[in-house]
């Protein structure tokens, strides 16, 4: 059905928001003990006949998407973030949208929101680096309260996590009491501290179900959460946010491919517009893509959804011919090889969340793990 009603922040009065601002790092006896860690010293990045022997079976996993030209200047820093791993104590999450280098060849996990969130409970290391967005990161530090989690660019933002404050949820709690919030994990833990319990794309549907409510907010994605009332029953009230990479698309775009290749298949994201998904053959989830690659083995494809995603899974099926429609997220793309290293050589830009908010926004998203499992 149609969602009931849509808001942002003009509708209370206030202006648009802007871009996130940067959270402000609070010290702690943690983070002062980790400043008092020895800065390591800056590693060889040469290419050398021994690092090209270190990681030639890591180059092998990429080398459809990466070409003999760029892997010297990437493997040096591959294979000294490898090794600084160990020294530190430390495993890297990876987001599907981190570029190949980084997604194939120093990740220790790998996955979209939901499978990082499950992930990072089960993380044994002391140090988490997230190559993430910052949203991510803090969803790391909420679920490893005593681990410290770094983040190579604290800049790395996100369009949807900056369109709603926790202010803003509870206002719409005031104009709805009663009603219960489910956040999209593309948010801050402020607005986490505010909702009911997250979800992610992977499961915004069964979220919203669960909790046999006849109405529900759904923030902040407004065309995911279109998605989600096209397929339940339940009244679905959204919020004016959106993917900047996702919302781009357009149905034209799509059926130009059509024109062009009738044989096409195209598999989209559900934060796309709702005319780009009725082009679609076939809509889900970053995780719920990949599976249907794997499972279908298309001749050709259109992967509607961000440019690295679909290197990554043209590295891992070299066999799927991938037509990209590239629209890059430039807050994922803060994160590379040489900020990586500096943070694992310097422990600098760790998360910290102020442990009035990350109690209740810790909450949100264990319900929601909780959920899952």
């Amino acid at each position: 059905m149609p969602i009931a009603g849509i808001y942002g922040p003009e509708d209370f009065g206030n202006p648009p928001h802007g871009p996130a601002a940067v959270p402000r790092r609070n010290p702690t006896a943690r983070a002062a003990a980790r400043a008092a860690e020895p800065v390591l010293p800056m590693p060889s990045l040469e290419w050398t006949p021994e690092v090209e022997r270190a990681t030639a079976h890591l180059y092998e996993r990429v080398r459809a998407v990466i070409s003999p030209v760029e892997w010297p200047l990437m493997a040096p820093y591959v294979k000294a973030i490898n090794e600084l791993k160990q020294q530190r104590d430390a495993v890297i999450l990876a987001h599907n949208y981190q570029t190949p280098e980084i997604f194939h060849c120093i990740a220790d996990i790998g996955g979209d929101s939901l499978q990082l969130a499950i992930e990072a409970t089960k993380v044994k290391s002391g140090i988490i680096v997230q190559c993430g967005v910052h949203f991510m990161a803090e969803t790391s530090k909420l679920l490893n309260p005593e681990k410290t989690v770094l983040i190579p660019d604290s800049r790395a933002g996100c369009s949807l996590a900056s369109s709603i404050t926790g202010a803003d949820v509870r206002l719409l709690r005031m104009r709805f009491p009663g009603v219960p919030v489910v956040a999209y994990v593309n948010t801050s833990a402020d607005v986490k501290a505010e909702v009911d319990i997250c979800c992610t794309s992977s499961n915004a549907v069964e979220v919203v179900e669960s909790l046999n409510a006849p109405t529900v907010i759904f923030l902040p994605d407004q065309y995911l959460a279109k998605y989600v009332a096209s397929k339940t029953s339940v009244k679905i009230i959204a919020w004016k946010g959106a993917c900047e990479v996702h919302e781009r698309f357009t149905g034209d775009e799509l059926r130009a491919y059509r024109e062009a290749d009738p044989s096409v298949q195209i598999i989209a994201h559900p934060e796309c517009p709702p005319d780009v998904l009725a082009e679609a053959d076939f809509t889900g989830s970053t995780a719920h893509m990949i599976k249907w690659v794997r499972d279908k083995r298309p001749r050709r494809l259109v992967m509607i959804t961000e440019c690295s995603m679909a290197d990554n899974v043209r590295a891992e099926l070299p066999d799927v011919e991938i037509v990209q429609p590239c629209n890059l997220c430039p807050h994922m793309k803060r994160i590379t090889l040489p900020n990586i290293l500096d943070s694992l050589l310097t422990l600098r830009e760790e998360v910290t969340i102020d442990p009035s908010i990350a109690d209740k926004a810790r909450r949100s998203v264990e319900r929601m793990i909780n959920l899952k499992n």
